[in-house]
């Protein structure tokens, strides 16, 4: 009997109803009725856990109680005949204690027949009047018959709300991993391996896959450092219908003779087919130990020399995880096999870590890379990051599939996001249900086309990049948007424009760049000049923080070297989200300091370009494109670096054309110079 809450009614009052309507009749294994939605009856069970349940209303104690449950259904549908009485069940008239040491008894049964997943001192920690309300609401459903999916998505909510982020583990969101391993695609006969597994979801849905496909003699195995979720991993693994899996509580990156004889065993180095991974990441959590680094040689320096990385025989203090995890399933995989890896974006396009790349195009070819958007891990953590998709071989590959996600499903609160039509309206399928906004389906069936060698049209959702177009080790796709690649010949193309590079009229002494400078917060708020800070860069102004602005002295120390002038333009060169923002010095703003962060654009020559027009074209929609194309993520902060020289401006060739546009940008700023005076004035004059 399932006990659907009333909008008028609270949870607590729920049990009092189930009092009143105890089950009249005996429940049969054959009567369960098969379940479509098991992921509402766990929010009710998590619900009423929060609410009534003494004593347990942290997530991840309410999880791993409703798991024990789970176990318990489970077995006793394995261990019945259709025409027998279940145990896990309420009878008509039965005293609590002889229900509740029914259920205890059932889930002694469990722990004995699951050694591996429950020690023998778990308890089932509920007591019996809750106990019994908890049961009704899936004692007439058969686990057994339910579709993988439903078990598998009822599982995920449950121990995604339940367990977040510590030591850098945040959970893949389930479309990210049906995208690698539909792309990877296992197959019959292979090892599938995830060496920081969590709880499991690469590896289930790799099942899933493979028990879609009928494959067979496959073999699943995973490693997590972390005890509880290598058990969660088992009872995924093992709720969706397998038992015919590994998974070891071991150090992946430990030095494998440190690992117990089992895991030695069974997980040797080139002797897997297909690898599967999320590594945990972050300069947080660094890897240290001499012993543990040296097995590695990403834990060694390496340095430059005529063009090239070489590593150095200098062992590193300290490595990220992440860095060392690709070394370590480069090293698993056997010859030929793939592998499909979860890392952030500041390796792909990071200058200081473009010597991981000489090491994996060493030892393995990479097949693509798919950037995914920002809000891809929110809320959980703001990290960007891509997916590398690679085979291990020597014989690189001549192109690399790539893929830009702008859509991933959810918002960054992790609220379900639908498509919308120009109208404002859903778009919904042809059973009448909203289309989810996520473009993985799409680059999925895109990399497919592309491995098939059957790739037509390029976009976003799918293109290739020569290696030979490949620039200095960058692997960021959004810097190889094929769009707006498409977009930067066509102005080309177009008469009406000369087209220069930042860089070009940097070399041509139209233009010159500079940095401005970090002075030390020890010196904010020791007077009235403005430290101008990329934050201070909002809608064409600088509106600079009083609190700091710096001292007559401070100012004097850097006056020379900044040289600020009017018409110079301030344009932001790093901080996550605001890139790209501009601001015109006018007579009111000479006299500042501008941080490291901004860049300080001056016309030299504006017999080509004036100030004014730069500053238009620096705005305008087709530049901005560009501008978050070289765009790289570090980490959580974002930065363009120098790579704001690459960006290309289309320069009207018509000097009356280019002079309207300067006469009106230059009539905006003139009138909001005016507007900041009379604001100024009227603050200075109050009392």
């Amino acid at each position: 009997m399932q006990i659907i809450p009333k909008t008028n009614k609270k949870i607590i009052d729920l049990f009092d109803d189930y009092e009143l309507n105890k089950p009249k009749n005996f429940i049969y294994i054959k009567n369960l009725e098969p379940i479509n939605n098991l992921k509402s009856i766990f929010r009710e069970i998590r619900d009423y856990f929060v609410g009534n349940v003494t004593g347990i209303t942290r997530d991840e104690k309410i999880a791993q109680n409703i798991m024990r449950l789970l176990f318990c259904k489970i077995y006793d549908e394995k261990n019945k005949r259709s025409n027998e009485l279940t145990e896990f069940s309420n009878r008509p008239n039965e005293d609590l204690r002889i229900f509740s040491s029914r259920i205890h008894t059932l889930f002694g049964e469990v722990k004995k027949k699951y050694q591996d997943i429950f020690i023998s001192d778990e308890k089932i920690e509920i007591n019996s009047r809750e106990l019994s309300f908890i049961v009704s609401k899936i004692e007439n459903y058969s686990l057994l018959s339910a579709n993988r999916d439903v078990i598998g998505d009822a599982f995920e909510e449950l121990i995604n709300v339940s367990f977040r982020g510590g030591e850098g583990q945040f959970f893949t969101p389930k479309n990210v991993v049906q995208m690698m391993v539909e792309v990877l695609e296992p197959k019959s006969g292979e090892r599938i391996l995830d060496p920081a597994c969590g709880s499991g979801g690469f590896l289930s849905y790799a099942l899933k896959f493979l028990l879609k496909n009928k494959s067979s003699d496959y073999s699943i195995v995973g490693i997590d450092k972390d005890g509880f979720l290598a058990k969660l991993s088992k009872i995924y693994l093992t709720l969706i219908g397998n038992s015919d899996y590994s998974i070891f509580c071991e150090n992946s990156l430990d030095l494998q003779s440190n690992w117990s004889k089992k895991t030695q065993a069974e997980i040797k180095k080139n002797s897997f087919d297909v690898i599967l991974t999320n590594p945990p990441f972050g300069a947080k959590i660094p890897v240290v130990g001499e012993n543990l680094l040296a097995q590695y040689e990403l834990g060694y320096n390496w340095e430059k020399f005529d063009g090239e990385w070489k590593k150095t025989g200098l062992l590193l203090d300290k490595q990220p995880p992440q860095i060392l995890f690709i070394e370590r399933c480069i090293q698993l995989l056997k010859d030929g096999g793939r592998m499909g890896i979860v890392l952030p974006e500041g390796i792909f396009g990071n200058p200081s870590e473009r010597y991981i790349w000489e090491y994996i195009l060493q030892n393995v070819s990479i097949i693509g890379v798919v950037s995914l958007s920002q809000e891809t891990f929110q809320p959980s953590t703001h990290t960007k990051t891509s997916v590398l998709f690679l085979k291990k071989t020597k014989k690189n590959q001549k192109a690399i599939f790539m893929a830009i996600t702008n859509a991933i499903g959810h918002n960054k609160n992790g609220k379900v996001i639908y498509k919308i039509k120009q109208n404002g309206n859903f778009l919904y399928n042809k059973n009448g249900e909203k289309i989810i906004d996520d473009d993985l389906p799409e680059i999925t069936e895109n990399f497919k086309r592309y491995l098939r060698n059957n790739l037509e049209q390029e976009s976003r959702l799918g293109f290739n990049i020569d290696n030979d177009s490949l620039n200095d080790h960058i692997f960021i796709p959004e810097y190889y948007n094929p769009e707006i690649k498409k977009e930067v010949e066509t102005i080309k193309e177009n008469k009406k424009y000369k087209v220069f590079s930042v860089g070009e009229l940097i070399s041509k002494k139209v233009l010159q760049i500079k940095r401005g400078n970090e002075i030390g917060s020890q010196f904010y708020g020791t007077g009235d000049v403005p430290f101008v800070r990329t934050s201070d860069i909002v809608n064409w102004e600088i509106k600079f923080d009083p609190v700091k602005a710096v001292s007559e002295e401070i100012y004097e120390n850097y006056k020379k070297q900044q040289d600020i002038r009017g018409k110079d333009i301030l344009f932001v060169n790093d901080g996550t989200f605001l890139i790209g923002r501009t601001a015109m010095i006018t007579e009111l703003d000479i006299k500042c300091i501008i941080q490291s962060h901004v860049r300080k654009i001056r016309v030299l020559d504006e017999s080509l370009v004036d100030s004014y027009y730069l500053f238009y074209l620096l705005n305008s929609k087709f530049v901005r494109k560009q501008i978050d194309s070289k765009t790289f993520v570090q980490a959580t902060i974002s930065t363009i670096g120098n790579r704001l020289n690459e960006v290309t401006l289309p320069i009207l060739e018509d000097k009356k054309e280019q002079q309207k546009i300067s006469a009106q940008i230059k009539k905006i700023i003139e009138e909001k110079t005016i507007l900041r005076k009379k604001t100024m004035e009227i603050i200075q004059n109050s009392i």
